[in-house]
């Protein structure tokens, strides 16, 4: 039995330890948003936010949330800063890492409330976007930051 919080909701769960966090989310929370892409840590689909800073959910057993704030793309609301600037610059094209992508600006945004280009570029260096919309991406998160050029 695993206790978690969730979108600051208190959750249990009957799941192994060492399951990843991702299948927790996906199969037993019925939260889809973070998606599967590699099974390794190194395309950023699955990104979720624990405490406020990005993770691989696919890579990160459930054990090691217990206690901490999770936080998936539907716990943003659909009126977070950043989905509002998702929108206006027309970021997804197939939408597949979007929710990954829009997590991990948030956890930038976070710690670095007004980064630069080249902070938004390292920030977002591990989320691939197989439709290259990495323009539309860091244009997004400018406008989020309020310092859109």
């Amino acid at each position: 039995m695993a206790r978690l919080s969730v979108n600051g909701r208190q959750r249990e769960v009957e799941a192994a330890p060492d399951m990843p966090l991702l299948w927790v989310l996906r199969d037993l929370l019925d939260l889809k948003g973070a998606r599967y892409g590699c099974g390794i840590g190194q395309c950023g689909a699955c990104t979720v936010l624990v405490d406020g800073g990005a993770v691989r959910s696919c890579i990160t057993p459930v054990e090691t949330v217990a206690g901490r704030e999770v936080t998936t793309i539907e716990g943003l609301g659909g009126d977070h800063p950043l989905q509002k600037a998702w929108i206006a610059a027309q970021v997804p094209q197939c939408g597949y890492c979007q929710a990954g992508q829009i997590l991990q600006a948030a956890a930038l945004l976070a710690e670095t409330p007004k980064p630069t280009d080249a902070e938004i570029d390292a920030a977002m260096a591990g989320n691939l976007c197989r439709c290259g919309t990495y323009l539309r991406i860091r244009a997004a998160i400018r406008a989020a930051a309020g310092s859109a050029a």
